[in-house]
Formats: C-alpha cells, sequence, structure tokens
C-alpha cells in the first residue's frame, strides 16, 4: 500500500492520476495529512465517500513508531523513532521565545564516519524514505499542539540530526518540498536548513532542485586537518567545497552559507587556525558557527575552554565576520549536536561506502 505520508504535490497527483481522479485531490489530501495531521481516510469529509473508500483499500499515511520520548531540563525533546526491525532515529526539537527547531535525521546511522561524532561511530544500515523523513516533523507538530496550546510548534527545520542529508537526495527533495508547500507545512525557504559535510554534487543538484538554507561542516581550516576530521574531505578537498559553496549562493534564499565549526581542544582551536579560517572566508560569503564539542564515550576529543572559544571568536570578529556560539541544548539526554546514535543496524556498510568517497 503506498504510503501517502512522504509523497510531495507531484507526487500525490500522479497517484491520484493513476487512481482516475483530479489532480485538486492532491491538495486536499495535503491539508488533510500535514496541516490537520490526520491519518484516517475515513475522517477527510470532504472527499467523496467512493474516494475515501478506495484510499482505505490502497492506500495508507504512516510515520515512524516512537519508542522513546524524553525531554531535557532546558525544554530540549528528544524522540527514538522505529523505522523498522532493526533500525531507530532520532529527531530533537528546541523551544526558544520566539521559534521552535525541529532537527530531523535523514539516514539510520552515517557512512561519513566524521572522528569527533557520536552518530558517525554507531555505523550505517539505510537512507530514510521520505516517509520516515518528513513523518518526523508530521509527529513533532502532533505531539507538540497539545503541549504549546494551539501555537504553531515547529517554526524551523533543521536537516541535522542523524545521517548525511546530500547522500539521501532521492528522498531529502520531496520531504523538502513537502516542508516548503503551502498545502503541507509552508516554511520558507530560509527556515529550512540542510547541512552538509561537504558533498559538492549533493551541493549542486540541492541548488538546482530544491535550493534551501545551507549549512557546511567545516570544522577545520585546511585540507590536512580535515582530512583527518571530516574524512569526505579527501574526496571533495577544500578548494572544491568553497567553488560549490559560491555556486549555490546564485540560488540560495540566504546570501551567505553557515561554515559550521566544532571546538575540539588543542586540535582546530588556535589562533593560528582561527587566522586560517579568516583566509578562507575570504572565499565564500559565510558565516560561522562554533559549536563547543559535546563529549560522549570513548571519544579522544575534548571540548576546548570557553577562553578559548571567546578568543576564536574574537578573531573571527576583528576581521569582519560573523562568529556565534552555540548554545549547547539538550546534552544532559545526549540529544545535542554530535551526540544522536539512535539504534542502527550496521552491516558493513559504511565500510564499502567510504572507500567510495575515498576513491
Amino acid at each position: 500500500m503506498n504510503n501517502l505520508l512522504g509523497l510531495d504535490a507531484d507526487g500525490l497527483e500522479r497517484f491520484f492520476a493513476a487512481q482516475g481522479e483530479k489532480p485538486f485531490r492532491a491538495r486536499q489530501v495535503l491539508r488533510w495529512i500535514h496541516q490537520r495531521r490526520e491519518s484516517d481516510f475515513a475522517q477527510m469529509s470532504d472527499l467523496a465517500k467512493d474516494l475515501r473508500a478506495k484510499l482505505v483499500a490502497s492506500a495508507r499515511v504512516e510515520a515512524p513508531q516512537i519508542v522513546g520520548d524524553t525531554a531535557a531540563a532546558d525544554g530540549t525533546r528528544k524522540w527514538l523513532l522505529k523505522v523498522d526491525g532493526a533500525n531507530a532515529v532520532e529527531a530533537v526539537f528546541i523551544p526558544e521565545a520566539n521559534r521552535g527547531t525541529l532537527c530531523v535525521s535523514s539516514q539510520a546511522g552515517c557512512v561519513l564516519d566524521c572522528a569527533f561524532c557520536s552518530t558517525g561511530k554507531q555505523g550505517f544500515n539505510r537512507n530514510l524514505s521520505s516517509a520516515e523523513i518528513v513523518g518526523q516533523l508530521w509527529l513533532a507538530n502532533r505531539l507538540l499542539k497539545v503541549d504549546r496550546q494551539g501555537e504553531r510548534p515547529v517554526t524551523n527545520v533543521v536537516m541535522m540530526g542523524m545521517g548525511e542529508p546530500l547522500l539521501n537526495l532521492d528522498n531529502v527533495i520531496p520531504a523538502l518540498r513537502l516542508m516548503l508547500d503551502d498545502n503541507a507545512y509552508g516554511l520558507s525557504r530560509r527556515r529550512v536548513t540542510v547541512s552538509t559535510a561537504g558533498v559538492v554534487p549533493g551541493i549542486d543538484r540541492l541548488r538546482d532542485e530544491c535550493p534551501v538554507a545551507l549549512a557546511v561542516s567545516l570544522h577545520a581550516p585546511n585540507d590536512e586537518l580535515r582530512d583527518r576530521l571530516v574524512p569526505v574531505n579527501r574526496k571533495y578537498p577544500l578548494a572544491e567545497l568553497a567553488k560549490a559553496c559560491n555556486r549555490y549562493l546564485d540560488k540560495a534564499p540566504r546570501d551567505f552559507i553557515t561554515f559550521e565549526y566544532v571546538m575540539l581542544g588543542g586540535v582546530n582551536d588556535s589562533d593560528a587556525h582561527a587566522r586560517e579560517l579568516v583566509a578562507l572566508a575570504g572565499k565564500v560569503k559565510s558565516k560561522f558557527n562554533l559549536i563547543p564539542f559535546n563529549p560522549f564515550p570513548r571519544s579522544e576529543f575534548k571540548r576546548s575552554s570557553p577562553e578559548r572559544i571567546r578568543r576564536f571568536a574574537d578573531i573571527l570578529a576583528r576581521a569582519g565576520l560573523t562568529a556565534t556560539t552555540r548554545k549547547t541544548r539538550g546534552d544532559d539526554i545526549a540529544a545535542a549536536c554530535g551526540q544522536l546514535a539512535g539504534d542502527v543496524a550496521d552491516r558493513t556498510r559504511r565500510t564499502v561506502a567510504l572507500k567510495e568517497l575515498r576513491a
């Protein structure tokens, strides 16, 4: 049975055409599923009874199953979501005064194996489907509606959860289109951010098919260090990545790229590293988001001291760059940046995929 939760407007129109129905049915069903969060076709009252019966027989609306729901002291909320018999992924909601941000996963695990990331250490199993990706937003809105007294709970989406989104664009792009569709979630392109470790062909495809705000997990100012911390750099080094970022800016909803930079004590946080970043920023219009490292078991790294982070940010600021330091949220429930691990069956695919990326 077709899971309509993951079909964007074009996909739903094709589905209804195959059923002998008019294209406008897609808009009706989009609103029922995503705005009213309805999963029961029998309740979709402006559809003809025979169409409702047809949908009951041929389709479903099914989100991942919630198997864990944890709240942090700061209000951050993390869900563990079962996507199949072997895998669960995590989504995190971060409430703030004027917005609510949902961090969404795109893969069960991650193939890129960045040295400082807990998610990458647990292996990789598979890509998430469009329904499994947008289902995280569908569930969050459904669950948070009660808690936030009718307010629109999720105002921003960041694809910074488990996985590398640009290695799953066949499923990520339809999910993004649903997030942007006025008949679904109606988010602006500026309020939806995709984060990548630097998969250059994916940056170009996202630019051409569904440009949203782009964040690049940089974490090092030179190729030698980045090869160690972010292995995909061996295939797409900094010079090539910078060119891709500039191509992306031609169609981006923001006039800058956000460079994310995790602060690792004694590894990438020296004054010299900061000055190298200043030089790199001269090649790409960008802003920097400095992220205090979030420790996890058996990690080889430590967090930079607050004074070191302040000094690093000050060097960037004196050079005329915008540099913010991310406030750590949800670390008491392992929901902070780099801590998501979920429950993934590693079937040795990561080793094979890494060899392909490094080739």
